[in-house]
């Protein structure tokens, strides 16, 4: 590490903490040629990944703007926020797994919708209505009818 008083190509490391919530690891340094204390910062560098919406463009993933379409879908039900949170962070660990820098919107709807699907049927059926494009009544009744068909057969294997 290059000392940034003298510029000499060496330095040991004195100390070293997590920082940033372990998101980072904090490092005291010290020059090996005139002695100055310094401190640097080490982070994981991550590929940003980029979602291929139907349209075909990409934008980069964002946990937000998920995060803000489960919370509508999950308005005036009894799920907290915090399990809202934790199904942002299941999908996006799952998209940290795969490897790839990019996923389908498709990918990531059907993701959220197998995680709604356990947790809250309105909530669900308020998500699949949105991220499928419902148009008529007809698809909302065909949504429901292969719901209660799921429904039917877990029950029957219990």
């Amino acid at each position: 590490m290059q000392c940034p008083r003298c510029k000499f190509n060496g330095s040991r490391v004195i100390d070293s903490r997590p920082a940033d919530d372990g998101r980072s690891i904090r490092r005291r340094r010290e020059c090996d040629e005139c002695g100055y204390r310094f401190t640097t910062f080490e982070r994981l560098e991550k590929a940003p990944i980029l979602v291929i919406k139907r349209n075909g463009n990409r934008e980069a993933f964002n946990r937000e703007k998920l995060l803000n379409g489960l919370v509508r879908s999950a308005e005036k039900r009894p799920i907290p926020l915090s399990q809202l949170e934790q199904i942002v962070n299941e999908v996006e660990h799952t998209i940290n797994q795969e490897g790839e820098n990019e996923i389908s919107s498709m990918l990531i709807g059907e993701m959220v919708m197998d995680y709604l699907a356990k947790i809250d049927d309105i909530a669900y059926i308020r998500f699949a209505s949105v991220y499928r494009q419902f148009t008529d009544r007809k698809m909302f009744l065909k949504e429901l009818e292969r719901m209660s068909f799921e429904m039917d057969r877990k029950d029957s294997k219990s």
